[in-house]
């Protein structure tokens, strides 16, 4: 199968996608301020010092990166104005799944009904940021930052690990990009692979990996710096991970597709199940710029995407086994996209988008929804209105999955209010 990332990056993002998507992570790691962020060993990013491994619940994080069209996805099939505003890229209401009087699934999600039906998925609709932005680069910034007006630069993220106890690198991390994103960019210390196969020090292989790692921390030790810190925490990563890096074949016959979603997402299960201590791990799903090319429901980009995301998610799980009980999955993008479609067979930038949610305390199987409805009265410039605050999602798993967080810390100056998907 054709890696998504890169067939879609390249042929349907638009150029503020592709500059915003690969500038933007990149200038995380370069950007200096209370925090220093350094590249020493293989793939891992790391600032500050090490702490100790917790075990305990887990969130992954799962970025739709480009604006995932969240109609087609979670498809308002009841509100009279969805079928005229999509006439050639509509979701037709018979091929949905777990359908109710206003929403359907896409069924590229069939991989994931049966957890709809246990009760396991779910999903939030008409969510979103409270303003509009349709700039990629300032929309992503703002959604995982999260604390509009603040000169700091840090991502939500990194706040929530940072209320965690001792200051652990592998307790936030990022895998299958090696590069922080802004959500996990902060004081806090954290960790972005690209492959944990990657993870090893340099010339240092087999009966050598042991006194290579004392002399590093010999030479180290003693550098009382942003840097010196970031070694001897990249040394302990190492050490820590080394198991990791040794392939080992999914669990319970999982079979992940042969994409950079479904790597990531093995790899995030490996990572889970070997208890090292991770908290938090976000992973890269991208690209949904569907400007072009969202296409008929059978051989579209959107339909490609949604049964990589499906598939790898339902792959996730499988290999999870037991372990799912205390592994929650949300999915996020900067915005949504218009309600009506272009002359292009395709969707420009929008406002409101869903969210959904799965695993470990989430009560699914059933939309959450304060619908505000298509018609052109109820829109914000041709876009669907949001009246759901993203933040309230994440601030209610937060509050059902880690009590030991504080919400007004995570979130600086705002009040959620109840959603009920969890």
């Amino acid at each position: 199968m054709t890696d998504t990332t890169t067939t879609a990056d390249a042929a349907y993002g638009c150029s503020d996608f592709r500059v915003s998507r690969r500038s933007l992570l990149r200038g995380a790691a370069a950007i200096t301020g209370a925090a220093v962020t350094t590249s020493l060993i293989g793939d891992v990013f790391t600032q500050t010092a090490y702490g100790n491994v917790v075990d305990g619940n887990v969130m992954v994080v799962v970025s739709l990166r480009g604006g995932a069209d969240g109609l087609s996805l979670v498809v308002p099939h009841g509100d009279p104005a969805y079928a005229p505003a999509r006439p050639s890229i509509g979701v037709p209401t018979a091929s949905l799944l777990a359908k109710d009087a206003m929403f359907g699934l896409h069924p590229a999600f069939a991989p994931l009904l049966p957890m709809w039906n246990a009760g396991t998925f779910g999903a939030v609709h008409a969510v979103g940021m409270p303003q509009p932005n349709r700039s990629h680069f300032a929309a992503m910034e703002e959604v995982e930052d999260a604390d509009p007006g603040s000169a700091e630069r840090r991502g939500w993220i990194n706040r929530m690990v940072g209320l965690m106890g001792t200051p652990d690198p592998v307790r936030a991390m990022q895998l299958g990009n090696g590069v922080v994103p802004t959500a996990l960019y902060g004081s806090e210390p954290t960790v972005a692979l690209d492959n944990l196969n990657n993870l090893a020090l340099p010339a240092a292989a087999g009966s050598w990996a042991t006194p290579t790692r004392q002399s590093l921390s010999a030479a180290w030790s003693g550098v009382d710096t942003a840097l010196g810190r970031g070694a001897l925490s990249a040394l302990d990563v190492t050490q820590r991970l080394a198991s990791l890096s040794v392939m080992q074949p999914p669990a319970n016959g999982a079979q992940y597709p042969a994409t950079a979603l479904g790597k990531a997402l093995g790899e995030t299960a490996r990572t889970i199940r070997a208890n090292v201590g991770a908290r938090v791990i976000a992973v890269d799903c991208g690209a949904w710029d569907h400007h072009t090319g969202l296409g008929s429901i059978q051989t579209g980009q959107l339909r490609m995407n949604a049964d990589d995301l499906a598939k790898s998610l339902g792959a996730f799980f499988t290999d999870l086994g037991t372990t799912a009980s205390r592994v929650t999955v949300l999915t996020i993008s900067e915005f949504g996209r218009r309600v009506a479609e272009n002359g292009g067979n395709g969707v420009d930038h929008g406002h409101g988008n869903c969210m959904l949610a799965l695993g470990a305390g989430v009560r699914g199987g059933r939309y959450t929804a304060q619908w505000p409805g298509l018609a052109d009265g109820n829109l914000v410039d041709g876009d669907l209105a949001v009246t759901t605050d993203y933040r309230s999602v994440l601030s209610e798993a937060i509050a059902a999955r880690f009590p030991e967080a504080s919400l007004p810390r995570v979130f600086p100056g705002f009040t959620p209010t109840p959603v009920g998907v969890f």
